[in-house]
């Protein structure tokens, strides 16, 4: 029950990291789109800004043009003609010179005059004059005193965003009027007048600007959103491996409760079949002494025989059911391992086994109980032995190895080259009574796994059939218990 909580809390810690991340990728899509539609704005607002400052000067010019016409042009005329026609070519010339003197060196491409019938009568540029015109609404106003700009458009764009460029001209329509104060007080509008400005370089600039705005955007949040995508992967990675951690730690937690119940039952038993063990083993040794008869003698040692063995048996029990108390002093990983190299040398050389050290540990010393640690390697190297009948490889390597969010640790390797473990075994090697050979209570690896967790290290197995097995022990260099105890 405690674990599932733990899992659940797990679960629910990630939960909202996961929940974070999505939110901060959609808010940058939205920053994204509002960024869009923002610089579409910016653009739009430019533009209007734009036409606005084209058509004041516009006007700035048509007021020029009606004031030079007027003075130079339509009073002249009147006073010593008595009347304006324009297809009189000397007419047409002179306001021709007055309208190109006064527009010389402005931003105007084209200026038209038109009756107030909307036919054509001047022009810059004299291949239409004389048609009749259909400007509409715009001809209208400008007849009814008001002066009005319309921009001609051909780029396109949608809410703002404009993607294509075209051509731009903005058209002024005002006012041709004879305005004379004094005692005529004659004020009249007898045209109008259409100027032309090209805009397409203007807007073409605008239009630039809004895509500079957007793509800097575009860059600016495709590098938040590669950034904060990558922070989101590696704190994914970094909580997987913690969870990963804690359901390993979780399974060790419940594996050594399943051991520490089992141990408490096996000590019990253990001590009940004892005692009587102790009675048959000692009256068979007694009898054995005492009687003269071959056949009697020979069936009381097979009695002490067998009771020494179901003792062994039974300490053996006891030293997986006992607790183990460490008493850890300062030693070298090496140094316990020859130790159990000598002891085993006369075994390695009956069976043709070759032993290849590879130490690496230098001169790191760990805090651990070397008696303990002796008795752990003694069962990994007799196993790695068993499996190698006809003779093999015997590897050892220690090194220093960095551990996940862990200080580094020593670890050790012993790898035979015997004919491995198939993969649905290995998940039960470390079980208690569970072996592959006919004798044995298979309760040796459990023993060791008892110690190295005692030693609050671990151990894992790789194997892969045909190719050996390599048992891996990693030590902290430094126990919980005695860190406490020093702080």
């Amino acid at each position: 029950m405690r674990s599932l909580k733990r899992t659940k809390e797990t679960i629910e810690g990630i939960k909202p990291f996961r929940l974070v991340k999505y939110l901060s990728l959609t808010s940058l899509m939205v920053i994204l789109i509002c960024t869009l539609f923002l610089s579409g704005f910016i653009s739009q607002r430019a533009r209007t800004i734009l036409f606005q400052k084209s058509e004041q000067y516009a006007l700035l010019v048509a007021t020029n043009l009606n004031h030079q016409v007027f003075t130079q042009f339509t009073w002249p005329t009147m006073m010593v003609e008595g009347e304006i026609r324009l297809s009189r070519q000397s007419q047409y010339e002179r306001l021709d010179r007055v309208v190109r003197n006064t527009i010389h060196g402005l931003s105007v491409e084209s200026v038209n005059i038109y009756d107030p019938d909307q036919v054509l009568t001047y022009s810059t540029d004299p291949v239409n004059v004389g048609n009749k015109g259909n400007v509409g609404e715009a001809f209208r106003q400008a007849l009814a005193e008001r002066s009005v700009s319309v921009l001609t458009d051909e780029g396109d764009s949608f809410w703002g965003i404009e993607w294509r460029g075209g051509i731009r001209e903005l058209k002024t329509y005002f006012p041709m009027s004879i305005d004379i104060e004094g005692p005529l007080n004659l004020k009249r509008v007898i045209g109008v007048f259409e100027i032309t400005q090209e805009m397409t370089h203007d807007y073409d600039a605008v239009r630039r600007f809004q895509w500079i705005v957007a793509m800097g955007f575009l860059v600016f949040v495709g590098v938040l959103f590669t950034t904060i995508l990558l922070i989101a992967r590696r704190a994914e990675r970094i909580i997987s491996a913690r969870a990963a951690e804690q359901r390993k730690l979780e399974e060790k937690l419940h594996h050594t409760e399943r051991l520490a119940a089992l141990g408490e039952m096996i000590a019990g038993i253990s001590h009940e079949i004892r005692n009587p063990l102790g009675i048959i083993q000692s009256t068979a040794e007694l009898l054995h002494d005492r009687t003269d008869n071959e056949r009697q003698k020979r069936f009381s040692s097979i009695i002490v025989e067998e009771a020494t063995r179901l003792n062994d048996i039974l300490t053996e029990f006891l030293d997986f059911a006992r607790p183990k108390t460490l008493r850890s002093i300062k030693c070298r990983i090496e140094d316990v391992l020859e130790r159990n190299l000598r002891v085993m040398e006369p075994e390695f050389q009956k069976l043709g086994v070759h032993v290849e050290r590879q130490y690496e540990g230098g001169h790191f010393m760990l805090e651990a109980d070397p008696d303990l640690l002796y008795r752990a390697f003694v069962n990994l190297l007799a196993n790695a032995v068993q499996a190698m009948p006809e003779g093999g490889v015997l590897r050892i390597r220690t090194g220093l190895v960095n551990g996940n969010f862990s200080p580094p640790r020593m670890e050790l390797v012993i790898q035979d080259s015997g004919p491995g473990i198939p993969a649905k075994v290995q998940k039960k090697i470390f079980n208690p009574f569970f072996t592959t050979r006919e004798k044995g209570t298979g309760l040796g690896l459990a023993i060791v796994q008892n110690i190295i967790d005692s030693h609050h290290g671990e151990i894992d197995v790789e194997s892969e059939e045909g190719k050996g097995t390599a048992m891996i022990i990693r030590l902290p260099l430094y126990q919980p218990q005695l860190e406490e105890e020093t702080q």
